[in-house]
This record gives C-alpha cells, sequence and structure tokens, in this order.
C-alpha cells in the first residue's frame, strides 16, 4: 500500500509541477504541441493498432461483450477522429487569460474578470481509448496539468496514445509531466489520488454509474460528475408531426447505448390516434421495445397494422431507467405541464426536448425545464462537445456548480478577480502622518 501511495504522490507532485510554466505558454506553442500530435497519430497508426490489439485479445480473453470490445477498437477511421480532435481543439480561441469584464469603481479601482485553469485535472474513465485524446487536448489547450487514469482494458492502447503526446511536447516545448498517466491497475491508486486535497483540484470521471458514485463517494477532492442520461422527449398537440416522427427515430434508434439517446417518450393524449400509431409502427420496425402506459399500449394492442410491435405495459422503474439499448418507456399526458412535472420527477436533467410549432409552449419548457441541454424541435443527440462547436469534451456535467452540459475548453477555466489601482485605500486609512517623518 505504501508503494502505491509513493507512486501516486509522485504523478500528482510531478503534474502540479508544471503548473507555473503552463500558465505562461503562449497560444502559438499549445497549439503547435496538439498538431504536432496529430501528426504523430498518423505516422504512427500501425504501432497504435498493435497496441490496441493486444487489448482487444485481453477483452476477449476476459470474455468481455462485442459491444464493449467495439468501444476499445481503434481501427483507421477512429485514429483519424482522434486526429480531428486534435486539430479542432487546435483551432478554437484560447480561453485562458482572456478577460470577461471590467469596470471602474466611484474611487477609481477597475474591478475585472479573467479566466484561469482549475489547474490538475484527475480524470478517471473506461474503455475507450479516444478519451485519452479529448481529455488530454482539452486540458493541453486550457493550460491544465492533466491525470489520465483509463480502464485496466485499454491500458496498452491509452499507454501508446500518451507516449505519442508526450513526444509532442517534448518536440514543441510543451511541459511534459503536464500529461501524466496511471499506467498501473490498481484501484487503490485512484482513492490515493482522490483524498489529496490541496493537490489534485478536480477529478472528472467518465464511464458508467457505478463508476461515477464510487469516484464521488471516495473523493475529497471536487468531482465533476455525470450521471446516467434519462433523456425525455414531449410531443406536444401543436407538433409538426413529420418533425416528430424523425427526432424520435433519431434520438432512439440511431445510437441507442450513449447517454444522450432518448429514453422517455412523453406524447399528449390527442396524439394517440394519429402521431402514436405512425410512430410505433416506425419504432416496431426499427426493433425498439416500448414500455407503455395503458393509454399508448391499449393503441398498439387494439390496431393489427401493429402486431409487430413489440409492446409490454410499463412500471414505474422503467421511467427512472437508463435502457442504453433499443428500449423505449412511453408515457401519455393531458397538457404541457404534466409534462414538464414528469420531466422533473422521472429525468436525470441531462438533455430533455419538446417538439412544437407553438412559440409559448416551447418557451415554456425551455425556462421550466431543469436540465443541462434543453431542446425545441432537435434530437437529444447533439448534446455533446463536437456537435455543439466545442472541438471536444471531457464528460457531460449534470452537477449545478461550476459546470453543466459538455465540458469543453472554457469549462476547464475559471474566472478570477483582477484589480487595477493607483494607490486606493479602504476608508482612505493610511499611514499616520508622523510615523511618515
Amino acid at each position: 500500500m505504501e508503494e502505491l501511495r509513493k507512486y501516486a504522490e509522485e504523478k500528482v507532485n510531478l503534474a502540479r509541477s508544471t503548473l507555473r510554466s503552463l500558465m505562461s505558454l503562449t497560444t502559438d506553442i499549445k497549439n503547435h504541441t496538439l498538431l504536432r500530435a496529430a501528426e504523430l497519430l498518423q505516422e504512427r497508426k500501425d504501432y497504435i493498432k498493435e497496441e490496441n490489439q493486444k487489448d482487444i485479445e485481453y477483452a476477449k480473453s476476459q470474455g468481455l461483450s462485442p459491444a464493449l470490445i467495439d468501444r476499445l477498437l481503434l481501427n483507421d477511421k477512429r485514429i483519424e477522429g482522434m486526429v480531428k480532435v486534435l486539430r479542432d481543439v487546435a483551432s478554437l480561441p484560447d480561453p485562458v487569460g482572456e478577460i470577461t469584464r471590467m469596470w471602474t469603481r466611484p474611487n477609481g479601482l477597475q474591478v475585472g474578470k479573467m479566466r484561469v485553469p482549475l489547474g490538475v485535472i484527475f480524470i478517471v474513465y473506461e474503455a475507450r481509448p479516444n478519451v485519452t485524446i479529448e481529455a488530454a487536448s482539452l486540458c493541453m489547450k486550457s493550460s491544465n496539468a492533466v491525470i489520465l487514469r483509463g480502464g485496466k482494458e485499454a491500458i496498452n492502447s491509452n499507454r501508446a496514445l500518451v507516449e505519442i503526446l508526450r513526444q509532442a511536447c517534448r518536440e514543441t516545448g510543451f511541459p511534459e509531466e503536464a500529461v501524466q498517466f496511471i499506467d498501473r491497475p490498481e484501484r487503490e491508486i485512484v482513492w490515493e489520488i482522490l483524498g489529496m486535497e490541496g493537490k489534485v483540484d478536480v477529478a472528472i470521471p467518465r464511464g458508467g454509474e457505478s463508476l461515477i458514485r464510487a469516484v464521488a463517494e471516495k473523493a475529497k477532492v471536487p468531482v465533476i460528475k455525470h450521471y446516467k442520461g434519462v433523456c425525455n422527449i414531449y410531443v406536444d398537440e401543436e407538433a409538426d408531426l413529420t418533425k416528430a416522427y424523425h427526432i424520435v427515430y433519431n434520438a432512439k434508434v440511431q445510437r441507442p447505448s450513449v447517454c444522450n439517446a432518448v429514453e422517455n417518450l412523453i406524447i399528449h393524449k390527442s396524439l394517440l390516434n394519429t402521431f402514436w400509431v405512425k410512430m410505433a409502427d416506425i419504432l416496431g420496425k426499427a426493433g425498439v421495445e416500448l414500455r407503455c402506459d395503458p393509454e399508448s399500449l391499449e393503441v398498439i394492442k387494439s390496431r393489427p397494422e401493429l402486431s409487430h410491435v413489440k409492446a409490454v405495459p410499463a412500471t414505474e422503474e422503467d421511467y427512472y431507467e437508463e435502457f442504453l439499448d433499443l428500449i423505449l418507456a412511453v408515457k401519455t399526458v393531458e397538457s404541457l405541464e404534466e409534462a414538464i412535472e414528469f420531466i422533473e420527477k422521472y429525468g436525470s436533467k441531462h438533455s430533455d426536448a419538446i417538439i412544437t410549432e407553438n412559440y409559448t409552449k416551447a418557451m415554456k419548457f425551455i425556462k421550466e425545464v431543469d436540465s443541462a441541454a434543453v431542446y425545441v424541435n432537435a434530437s437529444t443527440r447533439f448534446t455533446d462537445g463536437n456537435e455543439f462547436g466545442l472541438g471536444a469534451e471531457m464528460g457531460i456535467s449534470t452537477d449545478k456548480i461550476h459546470a453543466r452540459g459538455p465540458m469543453a475548453l472554457e469549462e476547464l477555466t475559471i474566472e478570477k478577480f483582477i484589480v487595477f489601482g493607483n494607490g486606493q485605500l479602504r476608508d482612505n486609512v493610511g499611514v499616520p502622518p508622523e510615523w511618515m517623518q
């Protein structure tokens, strides 16, 4: 245990030692480093795939699911995706040092706010090696030091990617020790780092709900959390039904295993015999299992043309569930107010949408639904750093303190006050004149 504690302390101390030098880096050096890393990824893609294959073989030997193995895989397309992330982040404005506000007080003091890095960021994640590039690139561009701890199933892939990032740092004058990698599998190392108040500024877990809850429970340092994504779509009685068919299909079927996929479909009662008949037919053809309230289930059971639709009665627990699969819970409501109340009770404050052509209802939904991302007439699948034009993301925060939604460059900084004066004194109390003689 003492050995693991020393290992953890060494990693944290090395990361922390770079903070002052990171603050003095120019944007050009940061961008040059990211672009050089992109070149190295392309040059060494065969090496990356070789190391990744070791992880794939290990995953298969452990009997991991095909879905998990797919998330582990790094092929040419996914490597090019990481290259694009590095280039996109390099092209974004640098938030560090930005003065966001400035005002003058009656006494002449100029008071303002400036964006500065958070400091040492510890990110704990699972399975997907591309997170290594996304997290590191955002931290590097925002002048934060990062400690990366991926899952043991991806350790060879992650090690190779970190080697490339650190090579780019050495070649361009970026502090190499600002990118630290936990290359040992023991979980005790994670718990040690999470206990280092004053040395680690924030922890960001990215993965399943069990991982996030474990990190939050063990941590003595601040944690920015992304709990489950129970996303809702409400189809209003004044919806454009063509839009609704496509939006619901996209939000559920395009990629059901992600946190911004819809899990609850809320339908205005007046649409049961129009929109719902067609929507159930479409979802049934896509292989979606429907877990329905009595009203929506009755429509399916009473229509022979919907015999291909797999539909079962919904339980109370279904409406709280993040299925991450081709399963959708369905609820009928009589008003917008009832839909908002349903979302407040069962949603996870991640991403929720209304489909309506009524501007007043749309604005009421936006104002009253308390989620990280609220949509009007669009799929919840857009809650993503890249889709929002942020280049990449550290994760999607469902917290209310510091950051909500996709966490990108700006969210990895915090504002501090800066004050310019010309000798002003509080209450004009200075050194007594006789003391100055």
